[in-house]
């Protein structure tokens, strides 16, 4: 009864010590292999999104700064077309009683031509601030087109390194 009890304790630890020794080399060469891959994939993902946000950032930027200058440019072109609308109507109110029709008629001349000019300058500076809009969701997208791509192909580079 001993020696079968010696026995099974001998086979006990020698199994134990079987299970505990490490495994072959050959197989954690991959995932060593695959570590600077995966890190090197997650370095350019990461530029690329930084990249992505600073375009995005700049777009943002040059957006606001358009919209602010047609803003103040429709501001500006509706102050002179009210400035050149008073003088006009001043002018009406210091003509003669025999003249007043005639300067009515120039005036509400002139204040045509005021509105006329006034809202060319409104236009331009709307279209000028939609274009730059444009330019910036045009920016937007390549930014976030070269992202998606950076990430596919970062995926992939981490895949071929895995399965070497």
């Amino acid at each position: 009864m001993n020696k079968l009890l010696a026995t099974l304790i001998a086979g006990f630890f020698a199994s134990a010590a079987m299970a505990q020794t490490t495994a072959p080399a050959a197989p954690a060469a991959p995932a060593v292999t695959a570590a600077p891959a995966v890190v090197k994939a997650d370095k350019a993902v990461a530029a690329a999104v930084k990249s992505e946000a600073k375009v995005d950032a700049k777009a943002d930027a040059k957006v606001e700064k358009a919209v602010a200058k047609a803003t103040d440019k429709k501001a500006e072109a509706n102050a002179d077309a009210a400035e050149t609308k008073s003088k006009a109507m001043a002018k009406v109110g210091k003509a003669d009683a025999e003249d007043k029709t005639k300067a009515v008629a120039k005036a509400e001349k002139t204040v045509a031509k005021a509105d006329e000019k006034a809202g060319k300058a409104v236009v331009k500076a709307d279209a000028k601030a939609d274009t730059v809009k444009v330019n910036a969701a045009a920016d937007k997208a390549v930014a976030k087109t070269e992202t998606t791509a950076v990430k596919a192909e970062a995926k992939a580079d981490v895949k071929a390194a895995t399965t070497k």
